[in-house]
């Protein structure tokens, strides 16, 4: 009868767990989420203000009516008895037309002699106010002693009101605390784009820190020449 050998069992097939992640990599990867949520809030505000950039830059040689303005003057009549200061002017100017928001500037300009042929007569005080929204503007001009306030509306089409937006004319500090997140989503998005590029390309790098320190050294090289 043949003898069949003794044979140990096999040992158990076991998975080993895989590598903990290195430092870069873990770095990498938040980097990356970081820079996606970030380029995702920028987006929409980037777009706006990318858009209303080229119409600034390009206004004089675009085809398109990128800061038409409708202009309508009319003269209100004062209350009785008048506003007594620019400031109660500017606010009453706001309450009776309704125009929601507070006035940008307000001047005033005392009275003064002025040459009248050979004689010299005086100029009554001038106060003015200047009220301004994306979407238009109003400018309101008394002369002390009348009875009315000349004010003139301007009406600005799609393309001013966009650009206004960019300049952040008219808006409040809300738009302006918007406009510094956006700014601040693009100084995050150009330094984790450095990063993540300094991180996964060492070796590239490390030639390009090389290749501006030997541009560097030139420069200086053929000034002390110089």
């Amino acid at each position: 009868m043949p003898v069949i050998p003794f044979r140990s069992p096999r040992a158990p097939f076991r998975v080993e767990p895989p590598p903990a992640p290195s430092r870069t990599a873990v770095a990498v990867h938040w980097l990356r989420r970081m820079h996606v949520w970030v380029g995702l809030w920028g987006a929409l505000l980037g777009l706006l203000f990318g858009g209303t950039g080229i119409l600034l830059n390009h206004r004089d040689v675009l085809p398109i009516p990128a800061a038409q303005v409708q202009a309508t003057t009319v003269q209100v009549p004062l209350p009785a008895p008048a506003p007594r200061t620019p400031q109660a002017l500017a606010d009453w100017l706001r309450r009776s037309l309704r125009l929601g928001q507070d006035p940008v500037r307000v001047q005033a300009e005392a009275a003064r002699p002025v040459a009248w042929g050979d004689r010299s007569l005086i100029q009554p005080a001038r106060w003015r106010a200047s009220f301004a929204a994306p979407s238009g503007s109003v400018q309101a001009e008394y002369w002390v002693g009348n009875n009315y306030v000349t004010v003139t509306r301007s009406d600005n089409n799609v393309f001013a009101t966009l650009s206004n937006l960019h300049k952040g004319t008219g808006m409040g500090a809300a738009w302006v605390l918007l406009v510094d997140t956006l700014a601040g989503s693009i100084i995050l998005l150009s330094l984790s784009g450095v990063l993540l590029w300094a991180l996964t390309a060492r070796a590239r790098t490390v030639g390009l820190a090389i290749g501006a320190a030997s541009l560097v050294a030139a420069g200086a090289l053929a000034l002390a020449a110089l």
